[in-house]
């Protein structure tokens, strides 16, 4: 169990185009949404499709090809890890914030 680490594969669909911040050393971060949908049967036999949505953040190199490649709608699997972290909002309440950080992606194919 030693071996194992801090790794997440997801298979989705993005919600949104990716926002993209430049930072003054020229480093990027780029932060959208994906989709995932879980379908299964509900007692009376009908099918039922679950989304969830996730918070993905893109950094560096990372970040650049997400701005150039991904728009909102695409199909993509990206691999990373998760990390939380927490900042206070405008009104001084203290929020939680657990995020993947995509360390790889691919774009798959055109929906038919």
């Amino acid at each position: 169990m030693t071996t194992l680490k801090n790794s997440v594969r997801l298979i989705g669909n993005l919600g949104m185009d990716p926002e993209v911040k430049t930072f003054d050393n020229n480093r990027k971060l780029a932060r959208l949404s994906i989709a995932t949908n879980e379908s299964y049967k509900n007692d009376k036999g009908e099918k039922v499709t679950e989304t969830q949505w996730h918070q993905i953040v893109f950094w560096g190199a990372q970040a650049n090809l997400a701005e150039s490649y991904l728009k909102k709608g695409d199909s993509v699997i990206i691999e990373g890890k998760l990390a939380s972290r927490n900042y206070n909002d405008k009104d001084g309440v203290k929020r939680y914030v657990t995020e993947m950080v995509v360390n790889e992606f691919v774009k798959m194919g055109i929906k038919g």
